[in-house]
């Protein structure tokens, strides 16, 4: 970090990680280990053998006490994944990680005879136990795993499985991290970390823009063998999980765990597809206010307002916190918490990964969010983000391990709606027409960003999936090829895009870390677009029945627990109504680029 870098008081927010564990050395970890070795031997003892035909409260028994071993090993991994978070350079961190990681899968394979019993046994059979009023709040979870009934192998093969996963895709997943945690990028005579120089994209100054840019590619440059491998490496060991598992396609497990039809996520990116115009007029409404003759991806993020203010974190906290106190108590009494209780980590330091979340952790503890906070308005929308997400993970603890975590798609609600009540805040307060613009095109960036963007990178995924799988392995040359269409496709002629564009597909960590994640950012953008234009129009009982939702988790399937407020994402409709809002933000802006014109 520059020592001429002006500070925001973010600097010393660092996390509390005790609540977890005290340190890597902490003895507390091996006695829960063993804790747990312990008991799954009697889980073992008591249920194998008897899932397919065990009564309802043999069920109950056999649910509770596999949350209470869910719950300790969660607890577990997600210390070590915090902290190694914080410094992914520190040996001792990424030792215990994976120390952790294949304790964990020893762990799996003495328990996945639960699964594979469950799933094997006679569909009326399993009827009956989903419906007995004993297991009324686990039903979602027995109902919701049946679904996977086709696509389980063995207990062996599951076991083989789950013990290659530690060496083989975590493994590399873990070593791309740590690859781009390391990595230092040249600008300006100082040497930076990657989230350090993406940041640079966001600033007024248009050379500062350009060199970062260069930067970063230069950068990529000297690890590209390294990612392309990885990436090869990462897309042929999901083909093989996929061939066994017999999922007709490449996204066909991420819908199943998503809980979502592969018709209705077709429908969600042809409708964002075809919005694609509303994209490429707003980057040449924003060329024009710019004044600028070109316009190039390092423009995207420029803002309006050559001297952007930076927001002090103190002021950061105090926005969100009114924002969410404005809308309901309860969500701001939990996210005070969160500052409160030192369960955020914003400092940007070497070795920490890049980007944002809030992790759950396991319902006996409470949410963490973890950022890099450089004092843009921006970060504003981001921590509001997270925090948004860890109102959502704290309500929900109460549906208990197995039930407390949503679908990708619903899990994105709470955080894109925690960002438009602090946006939408913010706009109120302005009054000057050149600010609100630039708020505004700010908004719009974000957005686009959430949206379009997203679904662009779900084409680029399924691009290189396919040819991975008809094509064999990829160059560096190949996947950059296929980022520029999908990314060309987006942008139109409204956006320049440099060869040295054509390499940042390499730094994505979701096309690794969760594979076709993606389109949940549009599927939650558009549904929250959906439900606040419900709250602004001041739909009865809308904050309790909001809350009531966050609380539910994933007891639900999530269109019955979006159903309740009024939404329905089987219908194609809805997906158009969304982005008719985006296209109206657009339609603002314009207007209020007339009004400013016009006052000039």
């Amino acid at each position: 970090m520059s020592a001429t870098k002006a500070l925001n008081g973010a600097e010393t927010v660092l996390w509390d990680l005790s609540d977890l564990y005290n340190s890597s050395n902490d003895p507390q970890i091996h006695r829960d280990q063993q804790t747990l070795r312990d008991m799954a031997q009697q889980f073992e003892s008591r249920f194998r053998g008897k899932v397919g035909s065990i009564d309802a409260k043999g069920m109950s028994e056999a649910l509770q006490e596999f949350e209470t071993i869910s719950d300790l090993l969660g607890k577990m991994g997600s210390f070590a994944y915090l902290q190694w978070s914080t410094n992914t350079e520190d040996a001792d961190f990424g030792k215990l990680m994976q120390q952790i990681n294949e304790f964990s899968s020893e762990l799996s394979q003495k328990l996945v005879f639960f699964d594979v019993e469950w799933l094997a046994a006679d569909d009326e059979f399993a009827e009956t136990i989903i419906n007995d009023p004993l297991l009324a709040d686990k039903r979602h979870y027995l109902r919701a795993s049946r679904r996977y009934k086709k696509h389980i192998l063995s207990e062996k093969e599951e076991q083989i499985l789950t013990a290659k996963s530690v060496t083989g895709a975590s493994a590399w997943v873990r070593y791309f991290d740590e690859t781009l945690g390391a990595a230092r990028f040249e600008l300006d005579g100082e040497s930076l970390t990657e989230q350090e120089v993406l940041s640079k994209m966001h600033e007024a100054d248009r050379d500062l823009r350009k060199r970062a840019a260069a930067s970063l590619t230069s950068g990529f440059n000297k690890h590209k063998r390294t990612l392309t491998f990885i990436f090869n490496t990462l897309l042929a060991d999901k083909f093989t999980n996929d061939t066994l598992r017999k999922y007709p396609s490449w996204i066909s497990g991420r819908n199943l765990s998503n809980q979502i039809a592969d018709d209705t996520v077709d429908t969600l990116v042809s409708s964002v597809q075809s919005f694609y115009p509303t994209v490429q007029r707003y980057y040449k409404l924003k060329q024009s206010l710019l004044g600028y003759e070109d316009f190039f991806e390092y423009d995207r993020y420029a803002p309006l307002l050559k001297n952007e203010s930076r927001v002090q974190w103190s002021d950061a906290r105090e926005m969100v916190l009114d924002s969410f106190n404005g809308f309901h108590a309860e969500m701001g009494s939990v996210a005070k918490r969160f500052f409160d209780e030192n369960w955020i980590d914003a400092a940007i330091r070497p070795g920490k990964r890049g980007g944002a979340y809030s992790a759950s952790t396991v319902p006996s503890v409470h949410p963490y969010v973890f950022m890099n906070y450089d004092g843009r308005l921006r970060d504003v929308q981001t921590l509001a983000h997270e925090l948004g997400h860890g109102v959502h993970q704290y309500l929900s603890r109460e549906q208990g391990p197995l039930q407390c975590d949503t679908p990708l798609t619903t899990a994105e609600t709470a955080s894109v709606f925690a960002e438009m009540l602090v946006f939408k805040k913010l706009m109120s307060e302005l009054e000057n027409p050149r600010e609100k613009l630039a708020l505004l095109t700010g908004k719009i960036d974000d957005t686009i960003a959430t949206v379009f963007r997203q679904v662009s990178m779900n084409r680029f995924e399924d691009a290189i999936h396919t040819a991975r799988r008809e094509q064999g392995e990829l160059n560096a040359d190949q996947f950059s090829e296929l980022w520029r269409q999908t990314q060309e496709r987006l942008y139109g002629d409204s956006v320049t895009l440099t060869p040295d564009y054509d390499l940042w597909w390499c730094y994505i960590p979701h096309f690794l870390h969760t594979p076709g994640y993606v389109y949940a950012y549009a599927f939650g953008e558009l549904l929250v677009l959906s439900l606040y234009d419900q709250y602004e129009k001041g739909s009865e009982g809308f904050q309790e029945r909001y809350v009531e939702l966050l609380k539910a988790g994933g007891s639900d399937w999530p269109e019955n627990l979006v159903g309740k407020l009024g939404v329905d994402i089987n219908d194609a409709s809805f997906w158009n109504n969304g982005l008719s809002i985006i296209d109206g933000l657009v339609r603002e802006a314009e207007a209020l680029a007339k009004e400013i014109e016009s006052l000039s």
